[in-house]
């Protein structure tokens, strides 16, 4: 059985954009290069021909994934989350306790998580430690440099 993954909105409407491009753009280009190919003569000494069918059978996989990844996707319901504490899709802002450094994240399901958009995937250990929480609370989180404190300052959504 396929495994269901949660998505914002935005997150699987980004994989239903790239599932479009490939199937609309990628998939002609290809059948294009195989036709190019197969018009040079002997298929059985054409590379050409060989390496177009070849990315034809990896871009198929490739569109077959996508499809079942969006078959098997749900959006999460903001609207029946509870605000007050630490959960998927809240933003938290937290206070390394020791050197007083202040963070905000946002916990995304993890094929949208973006460090560089502060954006931390729900299954990581720092999210994890974080999960459940309310703002005054501290949590003790083992990462791969020892056990950080954090206190949690505020959270939103």
């Amino acid at each position: 059985m396929a495994e269901v993954k949660y998505y914002t909105k935005e997150g699987l409407q980004k994989l239903k954009d790239e599932l479009e491009q490939l199937e609309t753009i990628q998939r002609p280009g290809i059948s294009r290069q195989i036709a190019e190919a197969r018009d040079k003569g002997d298929l059985s000494e054409n590379a050409e021909y060989d390496a177009a069918k070849n990315a034809q059978g990896m871009l198929e996989l490739q569109i077959s994934k996508l499809q079942e990844e969006i078959r098997n996707a749900r959006i999460i319901d903001e609207s029946k989350m509870d605000s007050s504490k630490v959960l998927i899709l809240s933003v938290v802002k937290i206070k390394n306790i020791t050197n007083k450094a202040v963070m905000t994240y946002t916990l995304v399901p993890e094929s949208e998580a973006d460090l560089k958009s502060g954006k931390i995937s729900v299954s990581s250990p720092i999210a994890q430690g974080l999960l459940g929480k309310k703002v005054g609370d501290t949590a003790e989180i083992q990462v791969p440099a020892g056990k950080i404190t954090f206190e949690i300052i505020e959270v939103s959504r």
